[in-house]
């Protein structure tokens, strides 16, 4: 069975080859069908070609255009043609036209109403006419061979230009709905030629490669996307190019994104097609899904096993520090102390696992970050003994940003130590530790390098593995654990690797949210949630004004310094949507669902209640921050883990599916246990 929309293209087609001109009007007078030398003929407008077009509005626009010859009356000679077509008469006629021509029009009426008239230019079959009998006498029969064979290739002629430009016609529609397609699609598509040029691009790039320019054909795949993804392209592509099919994935560096790339060779050998697609969402997925599977077995073992395990410590606590008290010689007093030692080193064990198996929360606040960080050097100095010398390097203009300082500072104390057990663990007296803080684009890059032996490659594979230490009895595998953890919930990345020459280097980025101060009209009826949202805001630090009702915001709206609006959905007076109308952005706020009928449409952003401090933080940075292109999304709290990135001489993922698997890109030299 053809669908019908097919079988109307096909009839369509089919009509539009006859060199005849053809049209159907129905009972009506209305147009039902029509071919394209129907239009050509009379040079009739699209408008007068589609179906449902009077008979009276052509024949009035060809009336007026002269087709009929010079009329005294314009509009009683359209009234005479319409009157005589509803008569529906089968009729034959010969007329010449304005410019000289001769057509045939016959008209024969249908069963279910209505007609079909056939036009024919029969200007070159009259001429020809008029000068056989003009000149019959004097033609040969050869001559009148030739002509009619002349006319029979003519008309042959004539018929292969008509299939030639409606093939023509339905390969642009088809190119033009392939193209259409082809640039809604949410991936790029590409051809790359044997020079690692672009051939054809959908213009969906910099969907996929944030900052990629959407004009690239022509242009290398290196000045697109840079040398360092090139040189990671480069061998698939050869391999691509020789005829072998590609799918693999890569780390785009400027914005973190996961890229899966499949190449397909072109079959002639002079390139490569190129699908490539953003799997961030989901390589975050599988490794949350894997990183998560761990956490609850580690969740499940401590629900189990730390009341009893607490139990048994307590009493083994109890007991020795009876006998420590008890005055025992020297040697049991030593024996005991070691017990001591070994029994709270349980119980600081089991408070670490239910920390990191716990469910935890974003405390977004404005925080001085070279100031954090003078803290943080001040803190961890004192650990790191005479030998290690802590540089800490907070890049310019960093200022104020919205960060959870206690999860940064426990993350950051956490990859400071790690560098000094490394340092110490390879029997070096001294060394160096390096912390620095930059803006690389919209993300906040945080470092830690050591001055060590650097990681083994079993540590680079399984540097986030829970439990996984290359300290022996000295280490719990938690530290790196709970940086990642840190990293996922704020939607960052952790790098892990070894640096040129020698030595360690953890790279942190978080997104970069500046803290711009904002002058909030605090909008709720409500004198408790009021009180708690104005502690949010200002714990932010950002000014806020109070309004209880819709009134009272209208009347304060225009006070000069404002530059957002927080507001209840549901006032007492109204609805906090009418807000919008105003010249601030808006934000809204309210307990109904995400489904309800009354949050749709509102065109703005809205926070369900309750809501968290760093919720609220990061939608007023995403309203109130200039937007830049390939900038990051605000992040959902809810999505899952981020994979871990690489760069040259850090650690890659080797499976997406395995959180922390890497190998290292290059390896400087033989690295010493971590």
């Amino acid at each position: 069975m053809v669908p019908s929309d097919s079988r109307a293209e096909l009839t369509q087609s089919g009509l539009n080859l006859i060199q005849q001109a053809i049209s159907i009007f129905d009972a009506d007078l209305r147009l039902a069908v029509s071919n394209r030398p129907y239009q050509l003929m009379f040079d009739l407008p699209d408008r007068l070609t589609r179906p449902g077009t009077s008979f009276e509005d052509t024949i009035r626009y060809m009336v007026l255009r002269g087709e009929y010859g010079p009329q005294d009356d314009p509009e009683a000679a359209v009234r005479a043609r319409v009157a005589q077509a509803r008569t529906f008469q089968p009729h034959y006629l010969e007329r010449t036209r304005p410019d000289g021509s001769i057509i045939s029009v016959e008209g024969s009426p249908l069963g279910q109403g209505g007609w079909i008239a056939v036009y024919t230019d029969i200007t070159a079959i009259r001429m020809q006419e008029v000068l056989l009998r003009a000149r019959s006498e004097e033609l040969s029969g050869q001559v009148l061979a030739h002509a009619e064979r002349l006319s029979a290739a003519n008309r042959e002629l004539a018929a292969t230009n008509a299939a030639l430009q409606e093939a023509k016609r339905v390969l642009t529609e088809s190119e033009a709905r392939t193209r259409h397609v082809t640039e809604m699609v949410p991936a790029h598509i590409a051809h790359v030629a044997a020079d690692y040029r672009y051939t054809f691009s959908n213009r969906q790039i910099d969907k996929v490669f944030p900052g990629a320019a959407p004009g690239i054909v022509g242009r290398t795949v290196a000045e697109v996307l840079g040398t360092e993804t090139f040189a990671r392209l480069r061998p698939h592509l050869d391999a691509a190019v020789a005829g072998r099919p590609q799918v693999f994935e890569v780390t785009h560096p400027p914005s973190g994104r996961r890229i899966r790339i499949a190449l397909t060779p072109d079959g002639a050998g002079a390139g490569a097609y190129v699908l490539s697609t953003d799997v961030t969402a989901e390589v975050q997925a599988r490794e949350a899904l894997t990183h998560g599977a761990r956490r609850a077995a580690a969740a499940q073992m401590t629900s189990g096993l730390a009341h009893d395990f607490g139990n048994l410590l307590t009493i083994i606590l109890g007991l020795q520090g009876r006998l420590a008290r008890a005055g025992l010689p020297p040697e049991a007093a030593d024996d005991v102390a070691g017990t001591l030692a070994a029994a709270r080193r349980g119980a600081a064990l089991l408070a670490r696992i239910a920390k990191i198996t716990a469910p935890r929360d974003m405390t977004l606040e404005a925080v001085d970050l070279p100031a954090l960080l003078g803290d943080l050097a001040a803190m961890a100095g004192p650990t790191l003994g005479p030998g290690l010398a802590l540089a800490v390097d907070c890049g310019p203009g960093m200022g104020q940003v919205l960060l959870d300082p206690g999860a940064l500072q426990d993350s950051l104390l956490n990859l400071i130590l790690n560098a000094r057990d490394a340092i110490a663990g390879a029997g070096m007296d001294s060394g160096r530790i390096a912390l620095e803080a930059r803006a690389v684009s919209d993300w906040l890059e945080l470092s830690v390098t050591d001055s060590g032996p650097g990681f083994t490659p079993e540590a680079l594979a399984r540097a986030v593995e829970p439990f996984f230490t290359t300290k022996g009895g000295r280490g719990s595998g938690l530290g790196l654990p709970m940086v990642y953890d840190h990293a996922k919930l704020a939607g960052g990345t952790l790098r892990v690797g070894n640096v040129p020459g020698g030595g360690g280097r953890v790279r942190l980025r978080l997104p970069l949210r500046r803290v711009l101060r904002q002058m909030v009209l605090l909008v709720e009826d409500d004198d408790d949630i009021r009180a708690q949202v104005r502690a949010m805001l200002t714990g932010m630090g950002h000014a806020v004004i109070e309004a209880g009702s819709l009134a009272e915001a209208q009347g304060l709206a225009d006070l000069p310094g404002l530059t957002l609006v927080l507001s209840d959905l549901q006032l007492g007076d109204g609805s906090g949507s009418a807000l919008a109308a105003g010249p601030l952005p808006l934000i809204l706020m309210t307990a109904l669902p995400p489904d309800d009928p009354d949050r749709r449409g509102l065109g703005v952003p809205v926070l369900t209640k309750p809501f968290a401090a760093a919720e609220l933080a990061t939608l007023i940075a995403a309203r109130t921050a200039p937007a830049r292109p390939g900038s990051p999304p605000a992040p959902d709290l809810s999505l899952p883990a981020p994979s871990l990135s690489a760069s040259r001489h850090e650690a890659a993922p080797a499976d997406p599916a395995r959180p922390g698997s890497a190998t290292p890109d290059s390896a400087p030299g033989k690295p010493a246990p971590r």
